[in-house]
């Protein structure tokens, strides 16, 4: 198994996209706060995978990002492609924890690591609320599938 293979054996979300030159700074490498970017487009995508979005739009009851961090390893520059993996690490009765990984296929290793807490909230009420259990079974589904690029 190459290295690439590797990595999104280990995620249950993996999205790939090309970096693109207008998110270099001046310091010739992509900007810092972009990383929060490609770790929102693969929460997504884990929202419309598990029907939180759909969910959301029905019922007014979904996430909200709590909190999130980001470990710079290596810095990417463009040309190169990537994968981002995401996968939620813990459940809590009101919040979950994910876990997301930057693979840069040009230097074929992790480039950056990052955390997101989402927070579930019921947006009529303007407060926190349980993960409805249709999400949590949703969940429970997509982390224990094979995980692959979709």
């Amino acid at each position: 198994m190459n290295a690439i293979e590797q990595f999104k054996s280990q995620y249950s979300v993996t999205i790939a996209q090309d970096i693109i030159w207008g998110d270099m700074d001046a310091f010739n490498h992509i900007n810092n706060t972009v990383y929060f970017r490609y770790f929102e487009n693969a929460r997504i995508e884990y929202f419309e995978r598990t029907n939180i979005n759909a969910l959301m739009q029905k019922t007014k009851i979904g996430p909200i990002l709590g909190e999130t961090e980001c470990k710079y390893l290596a810095p990417l520059t463009y040309p190169d492609k990537i994968t981002v993996g995401a996968k939620v690490t813990e459940i809590k009765e009101k919040r979950f924890s994910q876990h997301y990984e930057v693979f840069s296929h040009k230097m074929n290793k992790v480039v950056a690591k990052g955390r997101g807490e989402i927070v579930y909230f019921n947006y009529a009420d303007a407060q926190t609320c349980r993960i409805p259990d249709e999400i949590l079974a949703a969940i429970d589904r997509l982390e224990n599938q094979v995980a692959g690029e979709r």
